[in-house]
């Protein structure tokens, strides 16, 4: 409970959410929040989170975005100490650490000084780490991202039901066709944060060339669409759109123009990445290739079902999953993700667009 000073501002149902980063947590998260509060229609929420990221929550109902400047005015133990007095405005009864590393924890800190009542999220760092040792590994599917901040909630008093009715609600689209052929606009994010959860692009390209062939055995028009950004994937992005007719990019979009986009995608074909999780949190498809990570350690898109994923030969490669986020590639483990045939991308993209075709 807040203090007494707090308290004739406080609300009963009214939580200080906090998740500053990555974007592909983040993305899980948004799902919940918004199953929390559909199913709690009394509830407020605050949600303390990095500036960039507030676009994810705009059509959230009854959810105020607080921004966090962790290399400005919030860094270090000052800057956390001036963000919990400021937080004490905000009139919430409880606080929920769905991030629990050291900022949030300090921030914790401080608001229980003032007697605030929190909960955090178990990550399950033994079982990972079991799951991704080499040694006397266990391989078994661990409680994913979604379970996990659900359980913070159940403890604060709002246990909350996660399925797929809980996927944001997409944002108006502002692209207009002006084909007169029907066609279906597949995303294409073919990067990732670190080199063992990255299929080869040469591969790739082969993949696309081969699904390209057969949507026009088809004769079905498809439009690919690649996501990425920076300097070093910028221009492998705009070589790809070379490579392949009727292709685009988003690279000079604004981070809320690409979830629009991103949210009226047919198909997302993407990496172990924040792209993946951005598309599964609107309910679109995504297909995931995966590399030195694996679906078991709770990452995998929300509510996508397990024949998306397509995943390197165990058999070939039986130490795998060797890492929890694809930092860590062991020697011999360099090229597990060449072990994923293109034909097998191609036709599993074919098969999962047919769905949609048929919709």
């Amino acid at each position: 409970m807040p203090s007494s000073e707090n308290s004739s501002k406080a609300l009963k149902h009214h939580l200080l959410v906090i998740r500053l980063s990555a974007m592909g947590d983040v993305a899980i998260m948004a799902p919940v929040l918004n199953a929390l509060v559909t199913q709690y229609p009394q509830l407020q929420i605050s949600l303390v989170t990095l500036e960039k990221w507030a676009p994810i929550f705009r059509d959230i109902p009854r959810l105020k975005t607080i921004p966090v400047h962790t290399k400005g005015i919030h860094k270090g133990f000052t800057g956390i100490w001036w963000l919990s007095q400021s937080l004490k405005n905000e009139g919430f009864r409880a606080v929920a650490d769905l991030h629990y590393v050291l900022r949030s924890r300090l921030l914790c800190f401080f608001l229980s000084l003032s007697g605030y009542n929190w909960a955090h999220i178990d990550k399950g760092r033994a079982e990972k780490k079991a799951l991704t040792r080499l040694e006397n590994k266990v391989f078994k599917p661990l409680t994913h991202s979604s379970i996990r901040y659900a359980e913070v909630f159940k403890k604060l008093g709002y246990p909350v039901v996660l399925n797929a009715t809980a996927v944001l609600p997409k944002p108006p689209s502002k692209a207009q066709s002006t084909s007169e052929k029907p066609f279906k606009t597949v995303g294409i994010a073919p990067f990732a944060a670190h080199a063992g959860k990255q299929y080869p692009l040469k591969l790739l390209v082969q993949a696309l060339e081969i699904f390209s062939r057969l949507a026009g055995k088809d004769q079905k028009e498809i439009r690919l669409v690649f996501f990425g950004g920076g300097p070093v994937e910028a221009p492998k992005i705009k070589a790809l759109c070379e490579q392949f007719p009727n292709s685009s990019h988003a690279l000079s979009l604004s981070f809320e123009q690409e979830l629009s986009l991103i949210a009226h995608l047919d198909l997302m074909l993407a990496m172990d990445s924040g792209n993946a999780h951005l598309a599964a949190m609107y309910g679109v498809p995504t297909m995931t290739l995966w590399g030195n990570t694996h679906p078991y350690a709770g990452f995998a898109p929300v509510f996508q079902p397990e024949n998306h994923q397509l995943l390197p030969d165990r058999n070939q490669y039986p130490g795998l999953p060797t890492s929890v986020f694809g930092k860590e590639v062991p020697k011999g483990y360099e090229k597990v993700m060449e072990s994923i045939d293109p034909k097998t991308v191609a036709h599993k993209m074919r098969e999962l667009l047919e769905v949609a075709w048929a919709k």
